[in-house]
């Protein structure tokens, strides 16, 4: 008996060692192959009128004791330059198809309130209108992304409004925003005839919708140089059969397509904590975040039959996690937290919209401030970055790079739902300077990773990096205390001639520059 106990003993101590040894890898870094360019857009941020994202996140007016930039945020102004956010869609989502764009311009005082029935039955005072994200686009070096109105919106009011932004003329809409202090037009290049219109858009059929595009679009004219890039309305995750009616009866008249794709545990009852989860509910997260690959080949076969030549784009113009809410806040505001699990979804996510690039040409998380899978939350003066926040600041350095496809050898887990996942995730791309960046996610929570990459068709002679990991997969950024997750310095990565080792942590996720 005491032989047997001592064995139980001697296995359980081994098995704990075990959990903590380095688990080795290859990998081969492809640099005489290069792809496509990545386009910055595929890092695109979203911006609804939803919960406090725009008031009290972007925006908290001139007047306001918050430390304000004409009225924005400068805290959230500076956190998003730093973020160099290629694109920013406004003002929906579900807000889109029943927002009146005529109802934001003008003198403050005189604009009309308005009930936002989507989310919450909120009272908006309108002060956050056209000009003000037009302008906040200029101050982020942003492009602006507009969701024009077709569930609940008339053909003359999406044309008066795309006069109203972009017309340099003396017409009747171009004189209207003289009048409202702006006298150049804006530069707006993507314009999204309407969104999921399938459901909160106006439950269309996808044949019906496919004609009303055609309708909308065509007043949706360019003004003085300013080129549209036509978006029409898509499908919902695993819908193919939108995407293929619309491909078969827009075709070419739109510029690009949408999708949207939330990685969620379900629509019925309770979506799981954001914070409060287990080892086996991070592992089926990934699974279901990189299930998004599946869907984006699916759709993209439906798009390369009817468009060989690729001239539709494909915009994944919404993603993220779904949470439940915080307890103790506004269900219809879906303001969640954010732990390292949401950053971990962030980076396998992009390793995989790299790969299809030529295709797809954007996409939008959602959101920025405050709802879902933000990358800022506030409350009154206080401001904390997100893991997610830290993911998207690591990873720019791939913005119009070029991809350089990574071949990673790698163990798996099979996890709920017939999911299998990768222990160890990707990507690599090559800037216009020359210099290649390398991004690795360790998702095992309990081994570190060794990893040895041959570089071919390289020869670098310096590394340096920065690493993304905490204590637990629950960790997150408080007001009290924001640091808690936060990159440092990675030093765990050595080069020699055209091999590169690198030893990732458990549950990490980490960026190397090689030049």
């Amino acid at each position: 008996m005491k032989k047997k106990l001592l064995s139980i003993i001697l296995l359980g101590t081994l098995s704990i060692a075990n959990c903590q040894l380095s688990m080795a890898q290859s990998a081969i870094l492809h640099a005489d192959q290069p792809g496509a360019v990545i386009p910055k857009e595929i890092y695109g941020q979203f911006a609804e009128h939803l919960g406090s994202c725009i008031y009290g996140g972007l925006w908290v007016g001139e007047n306001s004791d918050i430390p304000n930039t004409n009225g924005y945020r400068t805290d959230v102004l500076n956190a998003l330059k730093a973020l160099k956010v290629p694109v920013l869609r406004w003002p929906g989502g579900c807000f889109a198809d029943e927002y009146h764009w005529m109802d934001g311009i003008g003198p403050k005082e005189n604009r009309p309130k308005m009930v936002n029935n989507n989310w919450g039955g909120t009272i908006e005072d309108n002060s956050f209108g056209t000009n003000e994200f037009l302008n906040l686009c200029e101050l982020l070096g942003t492009e602006p992304y507009i969701s024009g109105n077709v569930g609940s919106g008339t053909v003359e009011e999406m044309a008066k409004w795309v006069e109203y932004m972009t017309s340099e003329g003396d017409s009747p809409m171009a004189r209207l925003r003289r009048q409202n202090g702006r006298d150049h037009a804006w530069r707006v290049k993507y314009l999204g005839v309407g969104n999921e219109s399938w459901g909160c858009g106006g439950t269309m059929r996808p044949e019906y919708y496919a004609d009303v595009y055609r309708r909308y679009s065509t007043y949706c004219r360019n003004y003085d140089g300013n080129r549209l890039f036509k978006i029409a309305s898509g499908a919902s995750d695993y819908d193919y059969e939108w995407t293929k009616v619309l491909m078969e009866n827009v075709g070419r008249r739109m510029d690009g397509i949408s999708l949207h794709y939330y990685t969620v545990l379900g629509w019925n009852g309770s979506k799981g904590s954001a914070t409060q989860f287990t080892d086996d509910d991070f592992y089926w997260t990934l699974g279901k975040c990189r299930e998004i690959e599946d869907v984006i080949k699916r759709h993209i076969a439906i798009m390369d039959y009817y468009d060989p030549g690729k001239n539709v784009a494909l915009m994944l113009d919404e993603w993220g996690t779904w949470w439940d809410v915080e307890p103790g806040t506004n269900p219809g505001h879906l303001f969640q937290q954010n732990s390292l699990r949401d950053a971990f979804v962030a980076s396998l996510t992009f390793d995989i919209f790299h790969k299809y690039t030529d295709r797809l040409k954007m996409a939008n998380i959602a959101q920025v401030v405050n709802v879902l899978q933000s990358m800022i939350l506030t409350s009154g003066k206080q401001m904390t970055l997100t893991p997610t926040y830290h993911v998207f600041r690591m990873y720019n350095v791939h913005q119009d790079a070029t991809y350089l496809p990574l071949d990673i050898q790698t163990a798996t887990k099979d996890v709920r739902d017939h999911r299998t996942i990768p222990m160890l995730s990707g990507t690599a791309s090559r800037d216009q300077q020359g210099k290649v960046h390398i991004s690795l996610s360790n998702v095992d929570l309990q081994n570190a990773q060794e990893v040895t990459i041959s570089l071919q068709g390289m020869n670098f002679k310096q590394v340096t990096g920065e690493i993304l990991t905490s204590a637990r997969i629950t960790d997150h950024n408080t007001f009290d205390k924001p640091d808690q997750v936060k990159p440092t310095v990675f030093n765990g990565a050595t080069i020699s001639g055209n091999t590169l080792k690198v030893k990732l942590p458990a549950k990490s996720i980490v960026t190397l520059e090689l030049k």
